[in-house]
């Protein structure tokens, strides 16, 4: 079985990323990229990232998992800590976040660092998570082999049953990640595949080092 996608062809024309016009710091160039893919169409789920972390096996591995906050300090996310993805990041907490909104042409490639969130932030934003979220995080042993699907519909109908009538607490070993950046790519897409890549790499704790990079 075999097919021939040399033919996909797309000429990116929707903007341009130039030095004089953006900010010497990349997470308020972020900030403003995100902005402008809120207010546009065609994206449903613009916090939607692409998490690379090397895992015990060895082996790079990617999946989609959804940005919850980003601040001056870095990008937040959430999941299961005894995951694989959990597990990775453990043995090695350098990891690679990527965004693509195909709709703008635009790419971002954060390299970082992850740090477990304090406690009491990954409780709040537990209690903030609809019902139902908060009892599939207890309910999943995410990465685990299962028997079937009946296994987690079974155990979802008894943990209904059994905190119908109290709080669900965060369990401990669900939570966030802080990941800390320390190098930021933005890509642009621009005709004839010569595309804008600006690369910030932190120099010290506060200091960017901005670079245009061939594409």
């Amino acid at each position: 079985m075999q097919k021939d996608l040399g033919d996909y062809r797309k000429s990116y024309e929707k903007s341009a990323l130039m030095e004089d016009s953006i900010s010497d710091n990349p997470i308020q160039l972020f900030q403003t990229w995100f902005y402008e893919v809120e207010n546009s169409d065609g994206v449903d789920e613009p916090n939607a990232m692409t998490v690379s972390t090397v895992g015990l096996d060895g082996f790079p591995k990617s999946r989609v998992v959804l940005l919850k906050k980003y601040t001056h300090e870095g990008f937040i996310f959430y999941t299961n800590y005894n995951s694989e993805k959990g597990k990775a990041i453990s043995e090695n907490p350098n990891l690679c976040l990527s965004f693509f909104w195909a709709n703008l042409e635009r790419q971002v490639i954060i390299k970082g660092v992850a740090e477990k969130l304090p406690e009491n932030l990954s409780d709040g934003y537990f209690e903030s998570r609809p019902e139902g979220s908060k009892l599939g995080a207890v309910v999943s042993e995410q990465s685990t082999v299962i028997d079937s699907r009946a296994v987690l519909e079974d155990n979802l109908a008894r943990l209904e049953k059994e905190y119908s009538d109290k709080e669900i607490e965060r369990p401990k070993h669900w939570g966030g990640y802080l990941v800390r950046p320390v190098s930021m790519e933005f890509w642009q897409g621009r005709p004839n595949r010569l595309h804008d890549r600006i690369r910030y790499t932190l120099t010290d704790e506060y200091e960017w080092k901005m670079e245009r990079l061939a594409p």
